[in-house]
């Protein structure tokens, strides 16, 4: 049986780790797939640096069109990245006939619907195990290994960027700044950090996952997003004190009137395998009805690591290249006629429980005042911790932590709270999740 034939768009650092991966272990591979597969083309603008990689065992092309319709190709895998020519060779590549493997979180999680569709159509797959936790087979826990159950939440530590910040700021006591130059300095964060540290990388990432779980369009829209940029050492050290850890949390829950779709820092307790995740590792919680409780753990990025989720879904692709179209695992794991329209529930029609941190006026009746604000707003507090203030010090901070509540509930207390004249500044808010 004749070789599966691969075009590769891209061999930059993920590329380059494909093709390691994929020629180092060829006959591995081959016994797994019940075929021999092999790059027959890249694509790539640097030409001298493909050449070196490459060595004369496929065709290079600096115009990335010839490889998605060259004749001679079955997959043409997506490594460009982008939402812009990354979105037109795929769809272009789509109705060639050809299957894609991808490893673009963004690019899926802005126009899946529309390529998802186009493949479906065509009779195509689109492979996409790389986009989400780099080497961690999530896609394929969620498509496959979980399909009898009814998911009912999903949290996440999926950008290593944001995670490697707050291990540094935690264990060294470095402020955020100087952890995010460490991140840069170590190649983990890029000049232009925003994706990673505003949650957006995330927020791709959640909307995917949010797909797969419940049997729902992509909509990466209406997810909120927060990132970490604000967070302080004071909050780090009252939530450790509390027993918890700060995290960056993608969180998409089945909830009573819709979905949760929301990035933002998380307080998690302390003795959770999640809250143990650190530096630029990740952990996935999936909890479904019959299984309960499900880690997943590892490399969230790197060469070799996402090369082996790239390899893994063309290993995939080969099994089920004669298969029935009928008949293959769905792209978002339901079938596409069986999507939901539940919607996406708004940040303020949240529910979970909160870390509150506020500075104050050390003078009486104060915290009385706080506590009647909150409890007008249906807001109970689970635990408290009101620090003495120092020698001549006339201010004081106080923290508390709340049960669960309607996030809208608290903004309102939190906008009263605040034209308090003995409450200096803003109130600290971030969400805290039991995650049981």
């Amino acid at each position: 049986m004749r070789p599966i034939r691969a075009g590769l768009l891209g061999i930059g650092t993920v590329g380059s780790g494909t093709w390691d991966v994929l020629n180092r272990n060829a006959d591995e591979i081959r016994r797994r797939a019940g075929r021999a597969i092999r790059i027959a083309r890249v694509a790539d603008k640097d030409l001298k640096k493909a050449r070196k990689l490459v060595d004369g065992m496929a065709i290079l092309h600096r115009n990335a069109w010839e490889v998605v319709r060259a004749p001679d190709i079955d997959i043409v895998i997506e490594l460009i990245g982008g939402t812009g020519i990354a979105k037109a060779l795929v769809l272009e590549a789509i109705a060639q006939g050809k299957h894609v493997v991808t490893a673009n979180k963004a690019l899926l999680a802005k126009h899946g619907n529309r390529i998802f569709a186009a493949a479906q159509k065509k009779g195509v797959m689109v492979a996409f195990e790389a986009s989400v936790g780099g080497g961690i087979p999530i896609i394929k826990a969620l498509r496959e290994g979980l399909a009898a159950n009814r998911i009912e939440w999903i949290a996440g530590i999926i950008n290593g960027t944001s995670n490697f910040i707050l291990s540094e700021m935690r264990d060294k006591g470095l402020p955020f700044a100087t952890a995010l130059a460490e991140a840069q300095r170590r190649g983990y964060a890029e000049t232009d950090p925003t994706f990673d540290i505003e949650g957006i990388d995330a927020a791709h990432k959640l909307t995917i996952l949010s797909a797969l779980a419940f049997g729902i369009p992509m909509q990466f829209a209406k997810a909120y997003t927060e990132g970490i940029s604000k967070l302080t050492q004071a909050d780090i050290g009252y939530a450790e004190e509390l027993g918890y850890r700060i995290k960056l949390l993608g969180i998409t829950r089945r909830a009573k009137h819709g979905i949760e779709l929301r990035v933002h820092p998380t307080l998690v307790p302390a003795r959770r395998l999640i809250a143990n995740v650190e530096g630029v590792m990740n952990g996935i919680l999936v909890k479904g009805d019959a299984v309960g409780a499900t880690m997943y753990y590892g490399a969230g990025a790197g060469s070799q690591p996402t090369a082996s989720a790239v390899v893994a879904d063309l290993v995939d692709v080969t099994r089920l290249i004669t298969a029935d179209p009928g008949h293959r695992v769905p792209h978002l794991a339901f079938q596409p006629d069986q999507l939901s329209d539940t919607p996406i529930l708004p940040i303020g029609e949240v529910e979970t429980a909160y870390y509150l941190r506020m500075r104050v006026l050390d003078r009486p009746g104060v915290l009385a005042r706080i506590t009647r604000i909150l409890a007008d707003s249906r807001i109970s507090i689970d635990a408290m911790v009101q620090k003495e203030p120092g020698e001549g010090e006339k201010r004081v901070d106080i923290v508390m932590l709340t049960h669960r509540a309607i996030e809208k509930n608290v903004n309102a207390a939190l906008a009263r709270i605040e034209r308090l004249p003995t409450v200096v500044g803003k109130v600290t808010r971030i969400r805290l999740e039991a995650l049981l």
